[in-house]
């Protein structure tokens, strides 16, 4: 009899469990708990967005990834309510090549990436045979080379698009060496290599300042390079991810966001519709 007890006594826990998962989780003093991930440890202007969030119902859990797969993943398997940390460019690429069933919900900024060197201060000091590092995921390499070719060192072929490799470099005068590696260590590269392209928010997490220490930087008007808020398609239309959305495009988070990344992001509200129509 103690054991039948038991056993239904832990079947009754595992259906606590599970009504409890995801966005339907009830958060402090019964507000409706929303769980978002990120990339990298700065968890700064999601805080100052959950403060706002907290006053509409809505706890905002904030989750941490030190990468650019993870969040992705775990937002298409139900573990995430939302992510936010990529550009729709790198998100249309993931998602086709994943077969992953979720939407972007809204724009957040642009996060544009920099060149950064420990030995030299301008593009033209690099020498003949410079190794560069550079992200190794598809859409981060193919923005890598255009930030290379928008700094005069390469030129790409006009098939190259927003995803290119090496193979598509036409010119390259200086013989520059590409070393590929995932963007979570070209940081740590600098050391090792005459310059490195880093992602924004990576740059941040490394202690660099992207508006002011790389020796070239992207232009701050590229589409495909706006960051947004993604989730699952069957809940793009949830009234308080919605509102999260609604809270982080209002003019005091705008201006929160230039205060506190001291201009390396960019506030970028555009429509849905013009976020995916970007090509």
């Amino acid at each position: 009899m103690k054991k039948i007890t038991s056993l239904l006594l832990l079947a009754a826990l595992v259906l606590l469990l599970a009504a409890c998962g995801g966005g339907d989780e009830e958060g402090a003093d019964g507000n409706r708990k929303v769980t978002l991930g990120i990339s990298g440890s700065d968890t700064t202007i999601w805080d100052y967005i959950g403060e706002k969030a907290e006053k509409e119902g809505i706890e905002l859990e904030i989750v941490t990834f030190s990468d650019y797969v993870a969040p992705n993943m775990a937002l298409a398997e139900g573990e995430l309510d939302l992510n936010a940390f990529q550009t729709i460019s790198y998100f249309d690429e993931f998602v086709t090549e994943h077969k992953l069933d979720i939407v972007p919900i809204g724009s957040t900024v642009i996060a544009p990436m920099g060149l950064y060197s420990e030995k030299y201060k301008t593009v033209d000091e690099l020498p003949d045979g410079a190794q560069i590092a550079l992200p190794n995921e598809a859409t981060n390499m193919g923005r890598g080379l255009l930030l290379l070719q928008e700094a005069g060192l390469i030129k790409l072929s006009e098939d190259a698009g927003l995803t290119g490799t090496a193979d598509d470099i036409i010119e390259n005068p200086k013989n520059i060496e590409l070393v590929p590696m995932i963007s979570g260590q070209t940081p740590r590269a600098m050391a090792d290599v005459a310059a490195s392209i880093i992602n924004n928010g990576v740059a941040v997490d490394a202690g660099l300042n992207p508006s002011e220490d790389p020796i070239a930087r992207e232009s701050e008007t590229a589409a495909p390079y706006i960051n947004l808020i993604a989730s699952s398609k069957e809940n793009a239309d949830d009234p308080d991810f919605l509102k999260i959305v609604e809270l982080y495009q209002q003019d005091d988070t705008a201006e929160f966001i230039k205060e506190h990344t001291k201009g390396a992001q960019i506030p970028t509200f555009v429509p849905v519709e013009e976020l995916v129509d970007y090509q």
